[in-house]
């Protein structure tokens, strides 16, 4: 069991269906990712560095693929709400896969720059 899985164990199964889905989106995407706990979140690193992370909140989950990465997307992210580092969604208005992948190659790319 690792330790997302120990978060999943202690939400809703609509969420967690949800969030099960990003989960394997990222280990599509970049299969190297290390599932961890960062902050209280379940949360991905790559080469060491933070990736991306989920949240379940009261009325809504978050996805936090940190500033950049949005800011570069911001057109395709029209329907959420958006804050510095933070996309909301609920399970009637989730994140397209193919946005989710362009996150994570966004912030691929910028820890790949970073540790060159």
């Amino acid at each position: 069991m690792t330790v997302i899985d120990e978060y999943f164990e202690k939400i809703e199964t609509t969420e967690r269906n949800e969030l099960e889905r990003i989960r394997k989106i990222v280990k599509q995407t970049v299969p190297e990712a290390e599932e961890i706990i960062s902050y209280g979140m379940p949360a991905f690193n790559y080469k060491g560095k933070y990736l991306i992370g989920f949240y379940v909140y009261k009325n809504h989950m978050s996805l936090f693929p940190t500033a950049e990465p949005i800011n570069a997307l911001k057109s395709r992210l029209g329907d959420f709400k958006l804050s510095k580092g933070t996309i909301q969604f609920t399970t009637n208005n989730v994140i397209p896969e193919t946005v989710i992948r362009k996150l994570l190659m966004y912030r691929i790319e910028g820890i790949d720059r970073l540790l060159s």
